[in-house]
């Protein structure tokens, strides 16, 4: 079985010779410098007891385009402040930049004329500007791939997360209620350009998974009701999801850090069915999610990471928490999230052994 039929099997709750393993690690930089002295050694191949299976995933795609400039604002000793590929002007630490969050000072949107110009300037849909001038040639050599293909719009592909890249997380929270026009404006704008980028892409390739961005929740809930942002971005996503749909793509994601649970019932009645990576320290217990929503959902992700911080105990727990859900299907079990530099390497090492004998469990 190859890499492309076993998520398929998986995802339709089908028999599989074995789950889906995605142990490779996703560290912060502060946790490869630890591993590095831990006896780590970056220049050779990560010592997993099976390599991932591969998945092409395309990420970069929808991002605005052409990319602001680089532009070095100020800079002392301990932070430098710019503005970004994005046209955000960002204040960051020069010592832990990876693993801290920046100050965001600016956002390239104040205005309904800035809004105008960007879109106009930064959100064309041309694949030839955003992929490159073999973008016919790219897209149809994955006609013929053994694994899955994942086009994710990233920061740029949610009707929060697209907001709030424009307009900051205050002001995209507030125009629910200040500037509903605006607001419907923008939304109805990231809703056409990814129809508009996912119809030439599909042109030449089919496509297992498209994903949406959000991160819209902190520790306990949502930045926006469930009420609103039904009203709001349920005929967004509708329109996206119902487009996609009549083009072959089977499986919609969406991707949102925080607790997220309120906002399910939306996604789901929207046609979105693949959601991660179900944040434990917020409360979100893929097992639970799966009670209360069923089948229709299919998840990734959810493995809490501060286990792996904790031992060798708390690692076999954690696992054998996840365990009815490898054995039911339409699960991949992984971290949800990188990994924080209090993780020790050797403990990492054991949870990707216990990891592959998990998957193997079924």
């Amino acid at each position: 079985m190859n890499d492309l039929e076993r998520f398929h099997r998986l995802f339709a709750y089908e028999k599989v010779d074995r789950c889906v393993y995605w142990g490779a690690p996703a560290p912060w930089a502060e946790t490869i410098e630890r591993w590095k002295r831990e006896g780590y050694d970056p220049t050779k191949p990560f010592p997993l007891p099976h390599p991932d299976d591969r998945r092409i995933v395309q990420s970069l795609w929808f991002f605005p385009h052409p990319p602001f400039e680089r532009k070095v604002l100020h800079e002392d000793e301990d932070t430098i402040t710019y503005i970004n590929h994005e046209g955000i002007v960002l204040r960051e630490r020069k010592d832990f930049a990876d693993s801290s969050m920046p100050q965001f000072i600016r956002f390239p949107v104040e205005t309904r004329e800035e809004f105008r110009r960007f879109r106009q300037e930064r959100f064309r849909p041309n694949l030839e500007e955003r992929i490159g001038p073999n973008y016919k040639e790219l897209l149809s050599s994955y006609k013929n791939r053994d694994c899955p293909l994942i086009i994710i719009a990233d920061r740029w592909g949610g009707f929060f997360g697209g907001v709030r890249a424009m307009v900051g997380v205050e002001r995209a929270c507030l125009l629910f209620y200040d500037d509903p026009a605006f607001l419907e404006e923008m939304m109805d704008s990231i809703a056409d350009f990814l129809i508009a980028m996912m119809e030439q892409i599909l042109e030449y390739t089919d496509v297992d998974i498209f994903g949406f961005w959000e991160d819209m929740a902190y520790k306990t809930g949502p930045l926006v009701g469930p009420e609103l942002y039904r009203k709001f971005a349920f005929p967004r996503y509708k329109r996206v999801v119902d487009f996609l749909r009549s083009k072959g793509v089977k499986y919609i994601s969406l991707d949102s850090d925080g607790n997220i649970f309120s906002l399910i019932p939306i996604w789901l009645d929207a046609g979105i069915n693949v959601l991660y990576p179900f944040e434990v320290a917020a409360g979100m217990d893929v097992v639970r999610v799966r009670r209360e929503f069923g089948k229709e959902l299919r998840m990734w992700g959810g493995i809490d990471k501060r286990a792996l911080a904790q031992g060798k105990e708390a690692i076999d727990n954690e696992l054998k928490r996840v365990e009815v859900l490898v054995k039911e299907g339409g699960y991949i079990p992984c971290l949800d999230h990188s990994i924080p530099p209090d993780v020790p390497y050797y403990n990492y090492l054991y949870y990707a052994e216990k990891l592959w004998e998990l998957v193997n469990s079924v």
